[in-house]
């Protein structure tokens, strides 16, 4: 009888735990599916918003879902645009995505921020962002919002001369020679064949040049352009069309160039360049 029972008891909790296996697997039929939103709409129009100094471009990118709490925007500030000071009850997350800007906590150093740069802002600092008085900027921001759906706390707007203060610069290393480095563009072109033309170029031109205060990295790649559909140069042209989305052009902005260019440097100019721009932003959307 007690052999019985401890089979009966065996195959009992072997039953159960049966049960319990198979009710944790999870159901593929009632599985929410991913969501896959395209990059199909347009450019966002840059206008005056509230909470803002300048035009701006607001695009949202996600709600927050439950059980998720993040949320997140596309924004874009034209030359001189900034938010006004405030702050996040769960902090906030920038990724800079084009052009440069600044940044400042209250009471901290205004910093600049670039291609590339993460910034995260703890929960309740006080604090503003937008772009430098020449650039562009675009950053993706992610903010968790609390149960009451609140993520932000806005407050003043800030004022110019908090926004003209001067501003900390990214330490820039000293332009390493081609003997230690191969990473920069001339170098990577065509240091292996003519180093001291790349050497010229990438500490000339690029290190130099580019970097003067007096024009915008944006304006400068504007020109550029400009230059090279002027002389049919379409291979210079498609690396510069790419150097310029990092400096924060547009799509809208490199055609109607081209489109100006048409009148001055001739139609077959203008058709040779937009085959390359079409080229450079269709393959930077895959």
């Amino acid at each position: 009888m007690n052999v019985k029972r401890q089979v009966w008891f065996g195959i009992t909790a072997l039953l159960l735990c049966l049960s319990v296996a198979i009710s944790a697997q999870p159901n593929s039929q009632n599985a929410k599916p991913l969501s896959i939103t395209r990059n199909s709409a347009p450019p966002p129009q840059m206008r005056e918003a509230e909470n803002f100094t300048g035009s701006v471009g607001v695009e949202p990118l996600l709600e927050a879902t439950i059980p998720s709490r993040l949320a997140g925007g596309r924004v874009t500030f034209a030359p001189g645009a900034r938010t006004n000071w405030h702050s996040h009850p769960m902090g906030q997350t920038l990724i800079v995505t084009a052009g440069a800007g600044w940044v400042q906590q209250e009471g901290g150093e205004k910093q600049e921020i670039k291609l590339g740069d993460v910034v995260w802002t703890p929960p309740g600092v006080k604090h503003w962002h937008g772009a430098t008085t020449t650039d562009r900027l675009t950053h993706i921001a992610l903010t968790e919002q609390q149960p009451d759906g609140k993520r932000v706390e806005w407050m003043e707007k800030v004022s110019d001369a908090q926004y003209n203060a001067p501003a900390k610069v990214q330490a820039v290393p000293a332009p390493a020679r081609l003997s230690t480095t191969n990473n920069r563009p001339s170098a990577r072109a065509i240091g292996d064949f003519s180093p001291k033309l790349a050497e010229i170029t990438d500490d000339v031109l690029y290190a130099d040049v580019w970097e003067r205060p007096q024009l915008s990295r944006r304006d400068r790649s504007l020109v550029t352009v400009a230059a090279l559909i002027a002389m049919n140069r379409p291979d210079q042209l498609r690396s510069h069309i790419t150097r310029a989305r990092t400096n924060g052009v547009t799509l809208e902005e490199v055609v109607e160039t081209i489109t100006h260019m048409a009148f001055y440097a001739g139609w077959p100019n203008a058709i040779t360049a937009l085959g390359v721009a079409r080229e450079v932003f269709q393959t930077n959307q895959r």
